[in-house]
Order: C-alpha cells, then sequence, then structure tokens
C-alpha cells in the first residue's frame, strides 16, 4: 500500500502541470462538442482520447508507477483503449450524436474527476498523496459520462474495457484503502445497464439467440447484483 501511494505522490509532484494542461483541454474539447459538434470537432475529441490513454499508460504506468507489481499488464491494458480509439479516429465509428435521455447520471459522471480530490483531502489525505483528474478511475468514468451523453453509436469495445476496470476497483477499497474507487464503481452499474439496453432496443426487431429480450432480463439481474455486493461493499465501509 505505501508503494501504492508514494508513486501516486511522485506522479502528482512532476507532472501537476501537464495534469491541468490536460484537464484544461478535455474541458474545452467536452464545451465543444456540446456547442459546435462539427466533424473536426469530433476528430479532435477521438484525438484527445487517444493523448488520454495513452498518457496513462505510458506517463501514469511505465514511467511513474514502474516499481508497482503488475505495471506493464495495466500499461497494455490502457495502450489497448489509446489503440481502440485510434482505430475508431480512423474509421469514424463513434459518432458523437448526443443523447438527451441521460442528462443527470452523465452530469455526476462529468463531476466525478473533481470529485475524486475533494473525497481525498474529506478523508485526511494530502497533496500530492491523492487522487486527482488524470488517474485511471478520473479517466475512466469521465470516458463513460462522455459516450453516455453521445450515446446514439459507440464503440461497445471502449466500454466493455472501461466497465471491466471499474469493476476492478471494487479491490482496490480494500487493498489500498481507497474508498475513492467507490464513485467509480456505483456509477459504473447504471451506465453498464443503460449502454447495453440501448444496444438491445437496435436490435430488438433481429432474430438472435439468445433474442435480444431474453440478454436484456440477463442484464438486468446482472447489474442487480452487481448493486448488491457494491451494496454491501458500501455498507462495510461505512460501519469501520
Amino acid at each position: 500500500m505505501e508503494i501504492f501511494w508514494n508513486t501516486i505522490a511522485r506522479y502528482n509532484e512532476n507532472t501537476w502541470l501537464c495534469q491541468a494542461i490536460i484537464t484544461l483541454v478535455g474541458i474545452v474539447l467536452t464545451v465543444l462538442l456540446y456547442r459546435k459538434p462539427t466533424l473536426w470537432t469530433k476528430r479532435l475529441m477521438k484525438a484527445y482520447m487517444v493523448f488520454l490513454n495513452g498518457w496513462i499508460a505510458v506517463a501514469y504506468y511505465l514511467v511513474y508507477c514502474g516499481t508497482r507489481s503488475y505495471n506493464y499488464v495495466l500499461s497494455i491494458f490502457w495502450g489497448i483503449i489509446a489503440l481502440i480509439w485510434l482505430w475508431d479516429l480512423c474509421a469514424g465509428y463513434t459518432t458523437f450524436e448526443r443523447s438527451h435521455k441521460y442528462r443527470f447520471l452523465v452530469s455526476l459522471l462529468y463531476a466525478m474527476p473533481f470529485l475524486y480530490p475533494l473525497l481525498s483531502w474529506a478523508r485526511g489525505m494530502e497533496y500530492p498523496m491523492m487522487t486527482t483528474t488524470v488517474m485511471p478511475c478520473s479517466v475512466a468514468v469521465y470516458t463513460i459520462g462522455l459516450l453516455l451523453a453521445f450515446s446514439r453509436k459507440v464503440n461497445l469495445l471502449v466500454i466493455l474495457f472501461l466497465c471491466h476496470w471499474a469493476l476492478i476497483a471494487f479491490s482496490k477499497v480494500y487493498v489500498y484503502k481507497m474508498p475513492e474507487d467507490l464513485l467509480l464503481a456505483s456509477a459504473t452499474v447504471p451506465a453498464i445497464y443503460l449502454f447495453f439496453k440501448n444496444y438491445f432496443d437496435q436490435n430488438l426487431h433481429k432474430e438472435t439467440k439468445p433474442s435480444a429480450r431474453f440478454m436484456n432480463a440477463f442484464l438486468i439481474a446482472l447489474c442487480a447484483l452487481i448493486g448488491i455486493v457494491l451494496a454491501i461493499t458500501l455498507f462495510h465501509e461505512f460501519l469501520k
């Protein structure tokens, strides 16, 4: 656990300016995507996502988390997400067409990268040994929010990778004493359902085995199970 927090402290001390610039660019591009969703704006956002995930893979995991176990595996994980975005940039698969269905959840997901450092501070952590806006879980929750806001046609590979990452966050709550990751895990449960519900709704007219209706019911049951596990985890943390 000491190694984990020491690597975070070293990362924050040496990259605070870069993190500030990356965060600012992300805010500007997100606003542009809402206000002026031109083809170039969408391409710039995808290029930003390539860079952002590449930054996590290289700068965070390879450079500053080199003393952690399995840092190469995690670097590869985020590098794959960066490559998926690069493919999407070239292929133009994700259209970034805005959906107005989930405004409250999207707003909450956008706010979470900034809630991470506040929660760290509230539980007694001090800079630089605290979570910030350009760390894996912050990037994951922002990406999920972005794709949920523009969910008419999204790359489900990105969603699957990020939702997998979010569920891994359960272990970090216990291993690294990092309750901040409960934010990501909590938000992911409804997000998983909404993403795949959209997909199933679009394919209800098609003959599939198993049927889209069956898969929708299965997804509800799966999310309910994840929600129960999350509730038990939250209750356990509350009793401490």
